[in-house]
This record gives structure tokens, C-alpha cells and sequence, in this order.
């Protein structure tokens, strides 16, 4: 089962980053950092998401992502599903801090509790019977829309989504091209799935990270 163990992101300068996700949000080793100048244009084709428990500590994080560098691409708001905001980090990968919950039920703390990963796909259904068939187990699946798999023993939550409507639902453009800009760590063996986000073996993945 290819479950994904880590997020390796290609940045100009590992140390910056990892100084701006460790201010951030706190992150360990679950996101990694690599040397890369591969080039790369416009809406990088996936976001990455923390849930946590109520809008005070959405707030939280997002007051600590702009603190140390991170601009909004969407404030913070209340919504149909509950509670949340976007943001773009120095290194140009797109962060959404969100909630279910619509009130707060005490102060705010520093508790993620999942770390989700949603990929832009050109078809949903298409690229979901190609991670049933590498082995991962759908958890939620809506149409031609949206799919959301299992975590199993991984340590971040992963998802697919229409591309466009991924750009839209973090207030960019959806065009780009280039590097995707990141690799997953997971799996027992390296692949490359039908939009061109890249999996390899965690071991074969470095080991700096943002703590």
C-alpha cells in the first residue's frame, strides 16, 4: 500500500524554507525540503491543508504562516463546511488552515489534527482506479469530483480533486506548467501517476525537514 509517509518540496533555498515551516506551523519531519531549480510557471497543480479543531486555531496558524513570510491568497472566513483561510508560503507552495467547526470551544492551541494533501487531476475517476490499483483504499469518494483515500499508517491524508477546481478553491489561476515542485514519499516502490505527481521510497527521500 503506497501511503504517504512524507512531502518533499523543491525549494531554491532548504534552510529559508524549513526556518519558514518550522515559525509556521510546527511541522516535523512529516514535510521535507530539497535543493531544486527545475522550472516551474503559474498554479503548481496540488495544496497542502492542516484540519485542526475550531476558527481560533486556524487563526492561529494563519497569523504565524503570515508572521514569518507567507501572503493570503484567500482571509479566513466562515463557509458552507465550516471555517477557513489560504495562504502562499515564500517558497510558492499553497496552504490551506481549515476547521469543520464554525465556533470556538476554548483558546486556541497548536494541534493539527491531519495533514491532507489534495492533487489537481484532469479526471478523478481515471486517476482513482489507478490508486486502487497501487493499493490504496478509498475512503470517500464523490462522482467524477473528488476522492479522498484511506491514510492507513501514513502520516498525511491524500486526495483528488479536478484541477480547476482546485486552483478556484485557493484563488489562483489554474494554469502552469513545469515541475509540480514536490515528491511523496511512500510506497515500496517509485512510480509516477497519470498527472505526473512522482512517488518514491521514503528511504530514498532526504532526511532534512522543517524541525
Amino acid at each position: 500500500m503506497a501511503n504517504i509517509a512524507s512531502i518533499t518540496l523543491d525549494v531554491a533555498d532548504p534552510t529559508t524554507a524549513e526556518r519558514f515551516y518550522a515559525e509556521a506551523f510546527g511541522l516535523d519531519s512529516t514535510i521535507r525540503t530539497r535543493v531544486s531549480q527545475d522550472p516551474t510557471t503559474g498554479f503548481r497543480g496540488f495544496m497542502l491543508a492542516l484540519t485542526v479543531s475550531q476558527p481560533a486555531t486556524v487563526d492561529s496558524f494563519i497569523a504565524s504562516a503570515l508572521a514569518a513570510g507567507a501572503t493570503t491568497l484567500k482571509p479566513a472566513a466562515k463557509s458552507l463546511w465550516g471555517y477557513g483561510g489560504v495562504v502562499q508560503a515564500p517558497d510558492g507552495e499553497i496552504w490551506k488552515i481549515a476547521t469543520s467547526a464554525k465556533k470556538n470551544t476554548g483558546p486556541a492551541t497548536r494541534q493539527i489534527d491531519d495533514i491532507v494533501l489534495l492533487v489537481g487531476v484532469a479526471d478523478v475517476a481515471a486517476s482513482k482506479r489507478f490508486y486502487v490499483g497501487r493499493g490504496l483504499t478509498v475512503a470517500k469518494s464523490f462522482g467524477r469530483t473528488y476522492a479522498e483515500f484511506d491514510a492507513g499508517s501514513g502520516c498525511v491524508k491524500f486526495a483528488l480533486y479536478r484541477r480547476r477546481a482546485l486552483a478556484k478553491e485557493v484563488g489562483v489561476a489554474p494554469e502552469g506548467s513545469g515541475s509540480h515542485g514536490f515528491v511523496i514519499g511512500g510506497g515500496s516502490e517509485p512510480f509516477t501517476d497519470p498527472d505526473g505527481f512522482e512517488w518514491q521510497t521514503a528511504a530514498s527521500l532526504p532526511l532534512a525537514s522543517s524541525s
